[in-house]
């Protein structure tokens, strides 16, 4: 076991039905029917392999689209395609999930075949609406309609949905109260990696926030300052503009306005009180940039005009934070500089980007929007790690327990057959 969980090595495969939750959560384009991303269906190859190869008869459960927004779900149909393309062999597909298709399609399955059901959030229990009004516990979700379907069909559930980790749904939490449970490769791989940030970072040990979700940032920054995890925080994007504005430097009107009017009023009073803290920690930009007549222009703080919002860091800041990249032991990145989508505008996070990428420490790279970048800027092999996961990795950093890792811990000491 690891943190209190098995893993699969711990597991006796051969010819046992396995639930594996995977997330291979991508955009959509709809009007085509075809996925925009397949980089979380790779992600999740290793696990998907070893069990089939082991002769698992392996059933994997998904979702696909928005969990707030019913209009934005999607058939997992186009991800059995790309699943079956990556690994070389065939991938079943039912339009599913637990009805009585669903269950005589897991029934048929012979050793070493791969079922994908479609999207569980096709059940209304799976949606966040029903998780964050009912608020089930892990053993009322044993109870739900999903599990009571599918579990008496199998004989272990794996998890390796670590970017959904954060979710208290039955998919993710239910079944390993009535099945021996493991976490797969790429959940083992994505929390050792993230524990190990938090217990033993390579000094010195550097934060890179930046970007627009500011909620996320705030989260994890009181944590790893408190617990001395960070020795420096670089801040950009919003994030750097919330902390100016706290400590009364002048950025524009135009930028406090863009707080205001987003509503991030209420992190101005936190910046200033983190700040008061760790003031020797965290490392505010010290020109910006916004855009013109098109062009890009820069200046000192005090120096943004009133009427145009800043839209990156300047090219002074971008060196300064370059440098203490270099120097680091470790570096955890999670969000962009600026507008990195507009040429006007990248310039920071483009040379941030390359300085973690040349830097010597581990870096960790996580959130939709870094990712992005690094795939932009085509980087992806220069990293040490990207995490899959976003609010996952985001509220793990935050000092909170996640209701996966609660639930595997509780299956990982359910004996298996034989035991």
């Amino acid at each position: 076991m690891r943190f209190g969980i098995r893993t699969l090595d711990e597991l006796d495969l051969g010819g046992k039905t396995v639930l594996c939750r995977v997330d291979i959560n991508q955009p959509v384009d709809k009007t085509k029917g075809t996925l925009k991303s397949i980089n979380r269906i790779r992600a999740c190859v290793p696990t998907v392999r070893e069990l089939s190869d082991k002769g698992a008869r392996v059933v994997l459960l998904a979702h696909q689209g928005s969990d707030i927004e019913y209009k934005n779900f999607y058939t997992t149909k186009p991800h059995a395609a790309v699943l079956a393309e990556l690994l070389g062999r065939e991938v079943k597909w039912i339009d599913d999930v637990c009805g009585p298709a669903a269950r005589a399609a897991i029934r048929a399955l012979k050793d070493g075949e791969i079922l994908l059901l479609d999207n569980v959030r096709f059940v209304a229990e799976e949606q966040t609406l029903f998780e964050m009004k009912l608020r089930l516990t892990h053993e009322q979700q044993a109870k739900t309609l999903l599990v009571e379907k599918l579990a008496p069909l199998a004989d272990l559930y794996v998890c390796d949905a670590f970017a959904a980790a954060h979710r208290d749904q039955p998919s993710l939490c239910g079944f390993e109260q009535v099945l021996p449970s493991a976490m797969g490769r790429l959940f083992e791989k994505e929390y050792c990696t993230v524990s190990e940030v938090m217990e033993a970072p390579v000094r010195p040990c550097v934060f890179v926030l930046g970007g627009a979700k500011i909620s996320d940032a705030f989260l994890m920054m009181q944590t790893v300052l408190s617990r001395g995890v960070a020795d420096t925080i670089l801040t950009g994007g919003l994030v750097g503009n919330i902390f100016l504005t706290a400590l009364g430097r002048e950025i524009g009107q135009g930028s406090v306005d863009f707080i205001l009017k987003s509503n991030y009023g209420e992190y101005i009073d936190r910046a200033k009180e983190l700040y008061a803290q760790y003031e020797k920690t965290i490392v505010l930009p010290a020109d910006l940039a916004w855009v013109e007549d098109g062009r890009r222009r820069e200046g000192l703080l005090g120096e943004v005009p009133q009427d145009i919002a800043a839209v990156d860091i300047g090219t002074r800041t971008a060196e300064n934070y370059r440098e203490i990249i270099l120097a680091a032991g470790t570096v955890f990145v999670n969000g962009p500089m600026g507008v990195f989508e507009q040429a006007a505008s990248e310039y920071g996070t483009k040379t941030v980007w390359q300085a973690i990428a040349d830097t010597e420490g581990h870096t960790v790279l996580g959130g939709g929007d870094s990712i992005t970048a690094t795939e932009k800027y085509a980087l992806g092999e220069k990293m040490d790690y990207i995490c899959t996961g976003g609010g996952a990795l985001i509220r793990f950093l935050s000092g909170e327990e996640l209701p996966v890792v609660k639930a595997l811990r509780h299956g990982s000491v359910i004996p298996q057959k034989g035991e």
